[in-house]
């Protein structure tokens, strides 16, 4: 198959270790089951790890220092971080990225994490691209089963990026949500996502079908063309069900390319 040179996917083969945590985020074959899918079709960029300095800006150095207790996890998590900033660029740039990584950040808080989360990837790589005059605003939706507590938490302070995390029992009213909130958004310079693949229906999420993250992707799409800049990427958060895990990552990345 033919690969698209538009869309790109950071991850690192180190991903693929499971034994950096007991968790359901470090589950044997997880990221195994995404780079099935995904590298048929697409180019893949390395993540490079970020420094202490990069993760201030949304952390507490005391909090830095209990995450770096467990040395094999502070590494894999400076990975993560670092996978979503490369994805952040990428897609300030122009074309669209998907930050396979973990662990995932989007419960991860100012002085504290919890859910699988240590660092919080997503808010981390927002407040680089403001930090760098990137961008001055953003609009990020967040489609993992769980609020991302987190995030909300580490960019409360930002009054320019706007959070949703859509609520909804049925898969049809959820991706109505996301529609009307996009409609009453005024401009951004740039669409993220906290990635979740954990609201698939036979996930934790119970909701969404495969074809509901295409859609979901395919939204994001149109509306940053819509914007006339194209800017958007994506940062994985949940997604446990191995046996669908991949189509359902695909399935977004081919609507969010």
């Amino acid at each position: 198959m033919k690969k698209n040179p538009a869309m790109r996917i950071v991850s690192h083969e180190k991903f693929n270790d499971s034994n950096y945590a007991r968790d359901n985020a470090s589950l044997p074959g997880r990221m195994e089951a995404i780079h099935k899918e995904l590298k048929r079709k697409y180019h893949y960029i390395d993540a490079v790890p970020v420094d202490e300095a990069y993760l201030l800006s949304g952390h507490s150095s005391q909090y830095i220092d209990t995450v770096k207790q467990d040395s094999e996890l502070y590494n894999m998590a400076l990975l993560a971080a670092g996978g979503a900033r490369i994805a952040a660029e990428t897609g300030a740039l122009g074309e669209p990225a998907f930050a396979a990584i973990r662990p995932p950040g989007h419960h991860a808080y100012r002085e504290q994490g919890w859910g699988f989360c240590h660092f919080s990837n997503m808010a981390l790589s927002l407040l680089h691209l403001k930090n760098k005059g990137f961008i001055k605003s953003a609009f990020l939706l967040d489609f993992d089963a769980h609020t991302g507590d987190g995030t909300i938490d580490v960019l409360k302070n930002e009054k320019d990026i706007f959070i949703l995390n859509p609520m909804a029992e049925k898969n049809d009213i959820y991706k109505k949500v996301i529609e009307d909130y996009i409609k009453e958004l005024p401009f951004v310079d740039i669409i993220a996502v906290c990635a979740g693949f954990d609201s698939y229906k036979l996930d934790l999420g119970r909701k969404l079908e495969t074809f509901d993250f295409y859609y979901i992707g395919k939204t994001l799409s149109l509306f940053s063309k819509k914007l006339s800049h194209n800017k958007r990427y994506a940062v994985l958060e949940g997604g446990y069900y191995l046996p669908d895990l991949g189509k359902n990552v695909l399935a977004f990345c081919e609507g969010f390319e």
